[in-house]
């Protein structure tokens, strides 16, 4: 990928990221996140109708690759349904993992294919997918 369109994606997923709100909706499941050795703390919101995730929110104080990587995985899930999810979730940790992987099912998320470059960072990227996994088992 392109360097400076990585650089546009992480920045604008950071400084604008999607659906950072929370909701007193009590059909939504809420998961807190956070890393231990940082400032990253989310709290995200599930809704899931009829085995497919219709909603996906979140608020908290995190980092650049934490608040994006949040971003992009909540516009990569939404409308899937929990299958196809998985799916998403296990190719994303397999090439975080510098596994083998379908780079076609990642969409945005590929954007964080070098983040093994940056060990100290993969736990970053890595915050949001422990929300959905919990939700998704």
């Amino acid at each position: 990928m392109d360097p400076n369109l990585r650089r546009e994606i992480l920045l604008d997923n950071y400084q604008n990221p999607e659906h950072k709100k929370l909701t007193d909706d009590p059909s939504y499941i809420k998961i807190n996140t956070n890393n231990e050795s940082c400032i990253d703390n989310l709290d995200i919101m599930y809704k899931i109708e009829n085995d497919k995730i219709v909603d996906i929110c979140f608020d908290g104080e995190a980092c650049a690759i934490s608040t994006s990587a949040t971003s992009i995985m909540i516009k990569e899930l939404i409308g899937k349904t929990i299958e196809e999810a998985k799916v998403i979730v296990n190719e994303y940790e397999k090439m975080l993992n510098e596994e083998p992987y379908d780079e076609n099912i990642l969409g945005e998320l590929i954007v964080y294919n070098e983040i093994y470059k940056q060990p100290n960072r993969k736990k970053c990227a890595l915050l949001p997918f422990e929300s959905i996994k919990k939700v998704i088992k």
